[in-house]
Parts: C-alpha cells; sequence; structure tokens
C-alpha cells in the first residue's frame, strides 16, 4: 500500500510539471499523440494505454469474508417480562420496592389489607363446614334409600345439595389461593384481613406505579419485573440485507459507551416482515451474559457473513477522490468514463463492489489512479 501511494504521488508530482514544461519522452501517458479529457471521460491512443500499462478486466463473483454494520438494542422476551397486579382489589400497606430493586423468585413485594378478604375466608369455612354436613347427610341417606326406608326424590335431592356445596368448596378455594392464602392451612384462628403479592420470577423492578394507601383494582398493574437472564439484541437491518441472513450466524456487538468491549451473539430468529420503513427485525442470542448488558441499551452490530458470494474487481481497480470511489469503464476501446461506485469489505487483494454493474462490463484494473490523477490535472488546466 505505501508503494502504491508512493508511486501516485510520483507520479501526480511529475503531471503537475508537465503543466509549464514538455513532457520527456518516457512519460507513459504525455506521447506525440495528444492526451483528450472531456468531463468524466478519458481517451488514449494505443501507445499511451500502453507506455502507461493499463490493464482492463471484468468483475466476477467471489467468496468473500464480509460483514454487515446494523444497529439495535438490547431487549427481553415476553415471558421475561412480567406485570404484577392484584386478583381482588385493595389498598396497599407496605411495599420496599424502588425500580432497580433486585428481587427473588417468592419474594415478598408487598401486602394489601381490604375487608373483602375477610369475607372470602368466612365465606369459604362456612361453606367447608357446611359441606361436612351434607356430605354426612347424604352418607345416611344413601344407606336408607338402599333400604328403601326413604324415598328415590328424597335421596336424589340430598345427593344434590352435597354435590353442590362440594362444588362452592372447591370454587372459594380456588378464589383464596388466586389471592395467595392457602385453604388447606386456613381455620377459624388464621383469618386475615391483609395478603402478599410474590414474585413469580427472580430479577428486578423496572416500574412501580403504587405508593402506600392506594386503592388498587384487579386492572391496575402495581409493579413491573423483568429478567435479565436471557437477554436478547434487536437488530434493525434493511430488507435487501435481510434476505441474506440464516439463523446462527455469528454476531459481534458492541455499545457506544465501551466500544473496546466486544459481546458475541448469535442470529435467533428472522422476522418474516419488513414495516412501513423497509427494514425488518432480526433477533440475536448472547452467548454469554454480562452484568453490563442492561434492557434498552443502544448497540452497534456487525453481523458475520462467511465465504459470502459477491461482485469482486483487484483493489487497483477502485480510485478514491473527494471522500468518494469510482472505478474507470471502458466505453469503447482506450475509451474510459469515471464511474462513482459504493464499495464493501476488502480482502485477499480484491474489494466488494456493492453497486451493480453487468459482469461482462470492462473495468481498468492496473494503473487506474495514474488515468484518475492526469484526469483530474488536466482538468485543472
Amino acid at each position: 500500500m505505501m508503494q502504491r501511494i508512493i508511486t501516485v504521488l510520483i507520479l501526480a508530482s511529475l503531471l503537475t510539471q508537465c503543466k509549464d514544461e514538455p513532457a520527456p519522452a518516457d512519460d507513459p501517458i504525455a506521447t506525440a499523440d495528444s492526451f483528450q479529457v472531456q468531463e468524466d471521460v478519458v481517451t488514449l491512443t494505443a501507445v499511451q494505454a500502453g507506455n502507461a500499462g493499463i490493464a482492463t478486466g471484468t468483475p466476477a463473483k467471489r467468496s468473500m469474508h464480509t460483514s454487515l454494520q446494523v444497529s439495535g438494542i438490547i431487549d427481553v422476551p415476553p415471558q421475561n417480562i412480567v406485570s404484577i397486579s392484584v386478583p381482588l382489589g385493595g389498598y396497599l400497606k407496605k411495599t420496599a420496592l424502588l425500580p432497580g430493586t433486585k428481587i427473588s423468585k417468592g419474594a415478598v413485594l408487598a401486602t394489601l389489607e381490604d375487608q373483602q378478604y375477610i369475607q372470602l375466608q368466612e365465606d369459604y369455612l362456612t361453606a367447608k363446614s357446611k359441606l361436612g354436613f351434607a356430605e354426612a347427610d347424604f352418607s345416611r341417606q344413601q344407606g336408607l334409600n338402599a333400604t328403601k326406608a326413604v324415598s328415590d326424590k328424597v335421596f336424589q335431592q340430598v345427593r344434590s345439595e352435597y354435590e353442590s356445596q362440594k362444588i362452592l368448596v372447591r370454587s372459594l378455594a380456588e378464589k383464596l389461593r388466586l389471592i395467595g392464602i392457602n385453604p388447606a392451612s386456613l381455620n377459624e384462628n388464621t383469618i386475615s384481613r391483609s395478603i402478599h403479592l410474590y414474585a413469580p420470577i427472580s430479577g428486578y423492578v423496572s416500574k412501580v406505579n403504587v405508593n402506600i394507601g392506594k386503592y388498587v383494582s384487579p386492572t391496575d398493574v402495581l409493579f413491573e419485573l423483568i429478567s435479565p437472564n436471557d437477554l436478547h439484541l434487536s437488530l434493525t437491518v434493511f430488507e435487501n440485507h435481510a434476505a441474506n441472513l440464516r439463523k446462527g450466524q455469528p454476531v459481534v456487538c458492541y455499545s457506544n459507551s465501551n466500544p473496546g468491549v466486544k459481546y458475541q451473539a448469535t442470529v435467533e430468529l428472522i422476522t418474516p416482515a419488513v414495516n412501513e420503513e423497509r427494514s425488518a427485525e432480526v433477533h440475536c442470542h448472547f452467548l454469554q451474559g454480562s452484568k453490563d448488558l442492561m434492557p434498552g441499551m443502544f448497540m452497534n452490530a456487525e453481523i458475520e457473513f462467511n465465504n459470502a458470494q459477491v461482485l469482486s474487481v483487484p483493489e487497483d481497480a477502485v480510485v478514491k477522490w473527494s471522500n468518494a470511489y469510482y472505478v474507470f469503464v471502458e466505453e469503447a476501446p482506450n475509451t474510459f468514463k469515471l464511474l462513482p461506485v459504493e464499495t464493501g469489505v476488502s480482502h485477499g487483494g480484491y474489494t466488494e463492489l456493492k453497486t451493480a454493474l453487468a459482469e461482462d462490463k470492462k473495468l481498468v484494473t492496473k494503473n487506474a489512479y495514474t488515468l484518475l490523477m492526469k484526469m483530474k490535472n488536466s482538468a485543472e488546466e
């Protein structure tokens, strides 16, 4: 690379001197035949092209290690975000949670009070007591009915009352479990006016929407919990690149605040839909978690394509001028047109061309910088 830069500088110096001095006989381009420049087109004679060492060739598909530069945010799957509400309304009596508080599964999140909790426990114990009487009466009537001491109608009525009482007790028991009370341990001595809300997952608190003394209804979300154990990276990829993605492709990502720390991930899911911005969402799983990664964090990422077939040309075919890249296309024998292109990665002496070009289109593949410098210097004259 250094040798090529030195060569270009020497050629530029020689060409600049030619503005005021006759061209020497060994100049590869300036000969007795005139050199023609018209806008972005350069025309040489056969002698000039030979002396300058101009060579042409066609772009070709080659297997190259490429990568796609994208961005996104760290997110968590829906099953790792839990909204906490109370099945029955009540007044918030106690909580010590703040956003960011770490919690463990089964920990008490809050304590609530309400008279309906007392009523529900009373109804359950009363129904359970009546169930015992109904069961005993059913057994007695069943024996009497077997000896025809009572009619079938009386026995069926007793059995119906017994079945109905069993349903009522089971229903009330499920309501108690819904608010965190174990029916098996409930008796007249353990009736309580308060209930506890327990954490269903381990993680940390992301939102607190209540305060002490506030009445909450079943539709109110009191807290939001997030489990960081399954963080994933959500990337935005434009539609023209999304079609080339596959599950399992390696991804390297890093944050703006600490770009030197790289995190490894793999493509897990590619959303089979394109939004109004002509992009698709790609979900990636981290190979190893880190306490420095948090939901909502912006990340830069590189998706690696191994041995991707891309259109490429020799590195000497691509020239740079004014922060843009160009190639010289052969319009006619020894006539070349400067064409702006978008380049990709360079590997093994070749550069990827992202600009669509016909594979039979001839390009200058050697000493393209010589043409560029002569064109610019002639334009200044």
